[in-house]
């Protein structure tokens, strides 16, 4: 095991999604991906990967110099990276609070984290026909990898707290949710939440039906507030 990390951006802004939106936050996304969503809203972590090999001790005394309490580990897919343990454990140390989001396709024994943000892929992310995808290898590996709800109920087991994001693009999703839920266990519906694809702020008539299913249902709605302060812009 190295000491670096392939790192596609550090910065400190607020987080937009979760239960800990509005939240000063250091972010530190991971570049590099087992997964190939359709509607990615990081491309360069995952299908056009740019990063930079950062040092955990950089990372670390960049993290100390933001002057914030909460750290999200992010990507890509943070969780495919055996450094993260180091990084996650010595920022733990430091007394941060830790997120990590992760599509929950693998664990990784040993890592620090106190809210896992976990994002479950739907069919509606299957890479089916895109032009990035010529050869439909990754759209293949995609479906073939995208969920592990043994890797999620495991995920779950070892944190202390936990929220479940579905990115939804039609009413459709609800089957496929309710399926996956059937086979997770140790959340409550809060922990449920709903997010509509997408990078621009929706219009109420779009969202109409997320609303509606999570005030039925006691899951949450989940806007991406730094689209709506900041637009679709990295770094933010």
């Amino acid at each position: 095991m190295t000491d670096t990390l392939p790192i596609s951006e550090t910065f400190t802004s607020i987080q937009g999604e979760g239960k800990y939106t509005g939240v000063p936050s250091w972010f530190c996304r991971l570049s590099g991906c087992n997964l190939r969503c359709t509607w990615c809203d990081t491309p360069y972590a995952s299908w056009n990967p740019e990063s930079t090999s950062r040092t955990i001790e950089s990372l670390i005394k960049e993290a100390k110099a933001s002057g914030i309490h909460h750290a999200v580990l992010t990507g890509g897919e943070p969780m495919i990276f055996k450094q993260l343990v180091p990084l996650s454990n010595q920022l733990a140390k430091l007394g941060f609070h830790i997120t990590i989001e992760t599509a929950g396709t693998v664990t990784l024994p040993g890592v620090s984290c106190h809210l896992m943000s976990l994002s479950p892929k739907l069919a509606n992310s299957n890479p089916i026909n895109d032009p990035r995808d010529e050869s439909g290898a990754w759209a293949s590996r995609h479906e073939q990898h995208r969920l592990n709800c043994d890797a999620i109920n495991e995920l779950i087991a070892s944190t202390p707290d936990r929220q479940i994001k579905f990115v939804v693009a039609d009413p459709n999703d609800l089957i496929e949710i309710d399926t996956i839920l059937a086979h997770i266990v140790g959340y409550h519906p809060r922990d449920i939440m709903l997010m509509p694809q997408g990078v621009s702020v929706p219009d109420q008539d779009s969202i109409q039906w997320i609303l509606d299913e999570c005030l039925d249902r006691g899951w949450t709605y989940c806007p991406r507030l730094h689209i709506a302060l900041f637009g679709d812009t990295r770094g933010t």
